[in-house]
């Protein structure tokens, strides 16, 4: 009863610890969790259609929010397709064509494979404290869990999503939960975040559902990521242009 009682008055401690937090510092921890110098991830997308599903394997090398290469493994009809991006640029190779295209503009609003994601979404990597104005508008529960609702806004020119509404976990300090708008309100996209796993110091999920609200008849987009490295060191050889033809 005494260690029942103790437990309550922690979880009541945490509680009120977290309903005192104020945004930027909500904002600053889901940062920390989900942005590091350097990551190496291997991952698969599951991209399911009407009739059927495909499933696309990668491995991907960042560096903070200005380098990126990313090759894809199989199935056989992908493997060997690569991209590259460096600072505000991407580039993507093709070994069915043998070229190398730099992806600009519209383009970057297009479908990454037929699946629910745009090279924007893979293109967009800065911490939210950095391009987003946020403010805590509610607090709900979700799946049996304690969120604060948040909305953004941003304060960057040229973002994909001018304006976000987020559910953040309190306990862990992660979305689990997005809704991505245009500036005029319409609803893009949504996303899900899930299968939260402790890496090293951070919590990180390792579950990705995106949906295009604007596709029709989308059934959505998995991105589920079965190892991943943080702050490991990376030979800025990786990032080359020449290396996409490789």
């Amino acid at each position: 009863m005494i260690k029942r009682l103790a437990f309550l008055g922690l979880t009541s401690f945490i509680h009120s610890q977290n309903e005192s937090i104020n945004i930027d510092e909500i904002i600053n921890k889901m940062d920390e969790n989900l942005n590091a110098k350097t990551r190496i991830t291997s991952s698969k997308m599951i991209v399911h259609g009407r009739r059927s599903s495909r499933t696309i394997e990668s491995k991907s090398w960042v560096i903070g929010s200005e380098k990126a290469f990313t090759e894809y493994l199989s199935p056989a009809r992908e493997a060997g397709t690569k991209m590259l991006k460096l600072d505000s640029k991407l580039w993507t190779y093709s070994p069915q064509t043998d070229r190398v295209i730099q992806i600009s503009g519209h383009m970057l609003r297009q479908s990454v494979m037929g699946s629910d994601m745009s090279y924007n979404d893979m293109m967009e990597d800065r911490p939210m404290q950095e391009i987003y104005i946020a403010k805590i508008v509610g607090s709900e529960k979700t799946d049996n869990r304690d969120h604060w609702v948040i909305e953004m806004e941003a304060k960057v020119k040229g973002l994909p999503y001018p304006k976000r509404k987020v559910w953040v976990d309190k306990e862990y300090f992660l979305p689990s939960k997005e809704e991505l708008y245009a500036k005029s309100g319409k609803l893009l996209k949504t996303s899900t975040l899930s299968d939260f796993k402790k890496v090293g110091a951070r919590w990180f999920p390792t579950k990705f559902n995106y949906k295009d609200e604007l596709k029709r008849n989308s059934k959505g987009t998995e991105w589920i990521i079965e190892n991943i490295k943080f702050d490991s060191e990376i030979p800025k050889s990786r990032f080359s242009k020449a290396l996409l033809r490789k």
